[in-house]
């Protein structure tokens, strides 16, 4: 049995966090895929639960080594999705959803082409701009700078799957659900899932 691949990708300050953290309160058997960084750890962040922290060199080696999926440097830092892990919850027959960039959405498009790639886009550049001041952790002209990031990043959409706009949040989370189970409603993954089941209703019934 094989699970599913889904890819969430978003301009920084889109929502797609908190989204994300919604949609596993409420789908069952979909599992994050924790990603590895060399960023420091934010207030209230866990180690192996918001991210595994890992030094530069140590990141590195894994790269040379093959051990990611995907991995990009954003704003000096670097960021990357263990591939062993990933392979091994879709082996188990479960759903893994990648939170990454789009530059790492392209990286998993390549390796994974059956992935579900979903685009979250933000309802105007001014929304962006408050969510990224309510942040309260950068300075203005980083906030400027990371806006401008963003421009570029959301012209991406185009190569993804599916897109949702996060003006309304309970309306982009209903969104965000129904692409993850109009996938699994799939008939050849609904075959996959039930075989046993399927099997047993269209053999010839007993005497």
């Amino acid at each position: 049995m094989s699970g599913l691949l889904f890819v969430v990708s978003a301009a920084s300050g889109t929502g797609k966090t908190s989204l994300v953290k919604a949609l596993l309160e409420r789908v069952n058997n979909l599992h994050v895929s924790v990603s590895h960084t060399t960023r420091g750890q934010r207030p209230g962040e866990l180690d192996g639960v918001h991210y595994h922290f890992s030094t530069k060199e140590d990141f590195l080696n894994l790269v040379n080594e093959g051990g990611f999926i995907e991995y990009a440097e954003v704003f000096g830092n670097y960021y990357g999705t263990a591939q062993a892990t990933v392979k091994e919850q879709l082996a188990k027959g479960h759903d893994v959803l990648l939170e990454i960039d789009w530059q790492g959405a392209q990286q998993v498009r390549n390796l994974f082409p059956e992935s579900k790639q979903i685009f979250i886009l933000p309802p105007s550049q001014f929304d962006l701009r408050e969510r990224l001041s309510n942040r309260g952790t950068d300075a203005v002209d980083v906030i400027e700078h990371r806006l401008g990031c963003a421009v570029e990043d959301m012209q991406q959409y185009v190569n993804f799957d599916y897109l949702i706009i996060n003006d309304d949040f309970n309306k982009a989370l209903h969104d965000l659900e129904a692409v993850i189970i109009a996938n699994r409603l799939v008939t050849a993954q609904q075959a996959r899932r039930h075989q046993a089941l399927i099997e047993k209703l269209i053999s010839p019934p007993s005497a």
